[in-house]
């Protein structure tokens, strides 16, 4: 959600993909092997750096939504981890027919049903289908 960067950061000057205005207007907490100060943008968007895994990176975002929903972006890699941890409550899947070659599969090595996860919802238009799969058990979602 912040930039392609893989290893350490190699210029603290990048302030990500977005620009001065990212999309989010709230805190975004980055998953990160190496450490870096955290970085307020225009809008409300503050990046910050995690470098203690999903769990803190989560902990940390309920703290600042104070209450409120939190949502796990990223790419697939971030998501298989936090289902597999049952950390996602409920998962909004929007499915666009674009075709851009080769990419992760999102549920590799993720068993959905004995994680307890089912469809909730399916919708198709003519730009996306939309699944929205629920943990099983989770009345709050």
């Amino acid at each position: 959600m912040f930039g392609p960067v893989r290893g350490d950061w190699p210029d603290m000057n990048w302030k990500g993909w977005w620009g001065d205005n990212p999309p989010y207007h709230v805190p975004a907490f980055i998953l990160t092997h190496h450490a870096r100060p955290s970085i307020e943008m225009e809008g409300g968007t503050t990046f910050h750096f995690v470098t203690g895994g999903i769990r803190e990176a989560l902990d940390r975002a309920r703290e600042a939504a104070g209450g409120l929903d939190v949502r796990i972006g990223g790419g697939a890699d971030t998501i298989r981890q936090y289902l597999r941890e049952g950390l996602i409550d409920e998962l909004h899947i929007a499915i666009s027919p674009v075709l851009l070659g080769r990419g992760e599969s999102l549920f590799g090595g993720v068993d959905m049903r004995s994680l307890r996860y089912e469809c909730v919802e399916f919708v198709s238009t003519e730009k996306a289908t939309h699944v929205v799969l629920r943990r099983q058990g989770r009345t709050d979602a």
